[in-house]
Formats: C-alpha cells, sequence, structure tokens
C-alpha cells in the first residue's frame, strides 16, 4: 500500500504543474487538488466522482488527445486502483498511455509514468511478467529525460526491483535496490521514510538468500529511522 499511495500524490503534484494555462485549466486544477484531499481522507467515492468531473471537463477543453485527458484517466485508474477495481483501472491505464503517447510523444515523462502505474497494477495482481517490461520502459524513459540521478528513476527502480524479488530473481533485484537507495540517501538523507522503503526490501533480500547478518543490521537502521519519524515533532 505505501507504494501506492506515493505514486497517486506524485502523480497529481506533476499533473497539476505541467497543465496548461487558462480559465477552464483553473478549474480542473482546483478539482485535482480536491481529488487529492478527499484521497487522503479516505473518501475514495467522492475523490472518485471528482476525478470523473476533471475527466469530463479535460475532454470537453481540450479534446480527447490533450494531454490533461491522459493524466486525468491516469488519475481516476489509480482511484479504481486504490478500491481494487483493477479491470476498470487497467482500460484507462492503457487508454491513457496510447493517448499519452499521441499528444506528447512515446518518450516523455507523463508516459513513463503511466506505464509505470500500469506496471504497478499488474504487479498488486501478481501478474510481475507483464509489469517487469513496462517498469523498464518507465525507467529508461524516465532516465533519458529527468537523468539517472532523480527522484522518479529511484521510484521505479524500487518498483522493478520488488517485481524482480516477487518473482525469485534475487540477483536482478539487488544492484536495483542499491541504485534507489543511493539516490533516496543523496536527495532525501539517510533518515527519511523512503530511504527506510528501500533498506526493507534490501533486508528482505538478504534474508532470502541468507546474509543474517547483512539483514539485521539494516533492520536496526530501519528501525533507527522509524523511531526517529515517531519521535519528530509534528
Amino acid at each position: 500500500m505505501k507504494k501506492i499511495l506515493i505514486m497517486f500524490v506524485s502523480v497529481l503534484a506533476t499533473c497539476v504543474s505541467n497543465a496548461a494555462p487558462g480559465a477552464q485549466n483553473a478549474e480542473w486544477e482546483s478539482l485535482n487538488a480536491k481529488v487529492l484531499a478527499l484521497y487522503k481522507q479516505g473518501n475514495y467515492d467522492q475523490a472518485t466522482e471528482a476525478a470523473k468531473q476533471a475527466l469530463k471537463l479535460a475532454e470537453q477543453t481540450g479534446g480527447l488527445y490533450h494531454p490533461t485527458v491522459a493524466l486525468s484517466m491516469n488519475n481516476l485508474a489509480l482511484l479504481y486502483k486504490a478500491q481494487k477495481r483493477y479491470a476498470q483501472a487497467e482500460q484507462l491505464y492503457l487508454f491513457s498511455l496510447m493517448l499519452g503517447e499521441e499528444a506528447r510523444g512515446k518518450d516523455h515523462p507523463t508516459v513513463a509514468t503511466t506505464a509505470n502505474n500500469l506496471a504497478a497494477l499488474y504487479d498488486v495482481q501478481g501478474r510481475h511478467e507483464q509489469a517487469e517490461p513496462l517498469y523498464q520502459r518507465a525507467l529508461a524513459i524516465k532516465e533519458k529525460t529527468l537523468g539517472s540521478d532523480h527522484l522518479s528513476v529511484a521510484l521505479t527502480l524500487n518498483n522493478l526491483a520488488q517485481c524482480y524479488y516477487d518473482q525469485g530473481h534475487y540477483a536482478e533485484a539487488e544492484p536495483l535496490y542499491g541504485r534507489a537507495l543511493a539516490i533516496r540517501q543523496k536527495a532525501l538523507g539517510a533518515n527519511h521514510p523512503s530511504v527506510a522503503e528501500t533498506l526493507e526490501g534490501l533486508a528482505l533480500l538478504y534474508r532470502q538468500t541468507s546474509r543474517e547478518e547483512a539483514a539485521a543490521a539494516l533492520e536496526e537502521r530501519i528501525a533507527s529511522i522509524r523511531t526517529k519519524k515517531t519521535s519528530a515533532p509534528q
């Protein structure tokens, strides 16, 4: 669930910041802000209705191939995923991917976001073989367009590593966890929750490959990070 929340928040932030100017777009941004607020409250039904309104407005304002349409579909799909309405989410992701490619090109970061999120949808259903090439595609686009040290690259590295881990491909997963960890530590600091998330995946991998001492050391570090977060002033 942690991975799902991180992607939802980051995608909505990207959608708002990449939107085009105009009165209709201001309304679209407002609707997306409402979606995010309702999502954080756990009010998925109202968030879904707001996301549907945002999608309708995007279609009416810019036409089917306007970038905001693909982004709106992506947001609605994320909500369907959170509600385990996987078939509906998959249809929207696939259509969003097609529209994003048409509107912005096959190597645009928003296409990578949709590919990443479609892969995560397959992952949560245990469809790891379908998820893997989508993660790989998302990673290649992000590295090309955002740079190899971008936090969004770290997110997809972490997701792809988890996908390999779930399939028992530990040798493939380990260096990806290592890269994700290095990026997150550099950008966020050694005690950030996202660092703990990557350390957790790596610790599980060490346990599975009989490296008990190394796993224990990481688990101590994870506990320390989470203790610091809990004790920090709110």
